[in-house]
């Protein structure tokens, strides 16, 4: 059986729940509570698992913050013997306008804290990425609250119907295949 880790980023605790960086953890939420499947605490973060057509897939939200998220990702990998090419991070991106989709299998981090330590950990660029458009609306030095602040009330509105496309996303990755999926959804 063909294994997968999906990993959302994002940071533990109840004061970053609906938060812009957790977009990642927010997605995974959504797949979950969809599916009816549920996480459990695990060593380095949070996990649950669900079939699909004879593929497995492992639902990560590292325990490690964002800024040592590489750390979770590896031990996961390792443990299941799962290939680069068989993960999907999901994080937040500020370069994207709110809700945009960007799939990728290689690159940079992007200044995310959260990919430049599993690109460390990894020893590669060459992973596939998920990233979730959450703008550029803050005033210069404001990033951090900007990025750790909740969504406002139109974001709120338009962002079921994006964590839905987000799921189908997911599905999609491991059904059929990266390149598949960056041609379906990029730019939608």
């Amino acid at each position: 059986m063909k294994k997968f880790l999906v990993v959302g980023l994002g940071n533990i605790g109840s004061e970053y729940v609906n938060t812009r960086h957790n977009i990642g953890f927010k997605i995974l939420d959504y797949f979950a509570n969809k599916e009816s499947i549920s996480f459990q605490t695990a060593k380095l973060g949070d996990i649950a698992e669900f079939k699909v057509k004879g593929r497995t897939i492992l639902f990560l939200k590292p325990n490690t913050y964002m800024n040592l998220s590489g750390k979770a990702v590896k031990f996961w990998m390792d443990k299941e013997n799962i290939e680069k090419e068989n993960i999907l991070i999901i994080t937040d991106d500020l370069n994207l306008p709110f809700g945009s989709i960007r799939l990728k299998g290689k690159g940079s981090d992007g200044g995310h804290n959260g990919l430049k330590n599993i690109q460390l950990l990894l020893n590669t660029t060459e992973y596939p990425r998920f990233r979730f458009g959450i703008s550029d609306a803050f005033k210069k030095g404001q990033q951090v609250d900007y990025v750790l602040g909740e969504w406002d009330d139109d974001e709120k509105e338009k962002l079921k119907e994006r964590l839905e496309l987000s799921s189908e996303i997911i599905k999609s990755f491991v059904l059929a295949g990266l390149n598949n999926t960056m041609n379906a959804f990029n730019g939608k």
